[in-house]
């Protein structure tokens, strides 16, 4: 008769050496049914050390790209910690929103209950197009209609909320989208209203070569929807 025995700490930890981190972490995702997008972030599912491990699994598969493009990296001094750099290029900087836990921000009670128009911008805006990794590079402003049972949050923590959710490879449509979720999750405003204005490398490097032209996407909910007051006195800021 055969009985199932759940592997002990040390059966699992024997049976994930020489697994690659990108998979172990690849693993844990899926066992849990949690998407992983390119502009999903998986911070919760990387274990402590691991972020290293990935860094240098990325700097071997970005020499081999470097290779199959004919670079002689061995010779050439411009190319030779190309690798590297690139490695922690994605992993620390470009794709970190990817990477790191949400940032912590301090949030106090509104207790002088304010319910007039606070408008925060232009904060300046760096991404990547998920489709070419090409530079997204822009300015949004943020408008918050208060009541009396929202949190407040101060200025540089909507910079910091906005960095963490742009540092990721996605499309700009997508990428102001996920920032309002992530405001009006923390703040819950009567209202809220978020205005993108970018520029995209994929289409001045490459394909028309266009370089004056810039997308503007907004997202209006709540009081900015139904007011048109509201909305036209925010769109007139934003649009300074």
């Amino acid at each position: 008769m055969l009985m199932h025995v759940e592997p002990s700490h040390s059966d699992k930890e024997q049976a994930s050496v020489g697994v690659p981190a990108s998979e172990r972490i690849r693993y844990r995702l899926m066992c849990a049914g949690q998407r992983f997008h390119a502009n999903d972030n998986i911070a919760d599912y990387i274990d402590e050390g691991e972020l290293d491990e990935l860094r240098d699994e990325v700097q071997a598969r970005m020499q081999e790209v470097l290779r199959s493009l004919v670079i002689d990296t061995d010779h050439d001094h411009n190319t030779a910690e190309t690798a590297r750099r690139m490695a922690k290029l994605y992993i620390d900087e470009v794709f970190g929103g990817r990477y790191e836990t949400e940032p912590q921000v301090t949030a106090f009670p509104n207790v002088s209950q304010l319910n007039q128009l606070m408008v925060v911008g232009p904060l300046t805006v760096r991404s990547a197009c998920s489709h070419h990794l090409c530079p997204i590079e822009g300015q949004v402003w943020i408008g918050v209609l208060p009541n009396p049972t929202s949190d407040l949050i101060g200025l540089s923590k909507y910079a910091r909320i906005c960095d963490w959710i742009m540092r990721r490879p996605q499309i700009q449509e997508e990428a102001i989208t996920m920032l309002a979720d992530e405001l009006e999750r923390r703040i819950k405003p009567d209202g809220l209203a978020v205005v993108m204005q970018a520029s995209h490398a994929c289409m001045h490097w490459r394909g028309v070569k266009d370089d004056g032209a810039r997308m503007t996407n907004s997202i209006m909910r709540g009081a900015f929807l139904n007011n048109e007051a509201l909305r036209r006195e925010f769109l007139g800021f934003a649009r300074r």
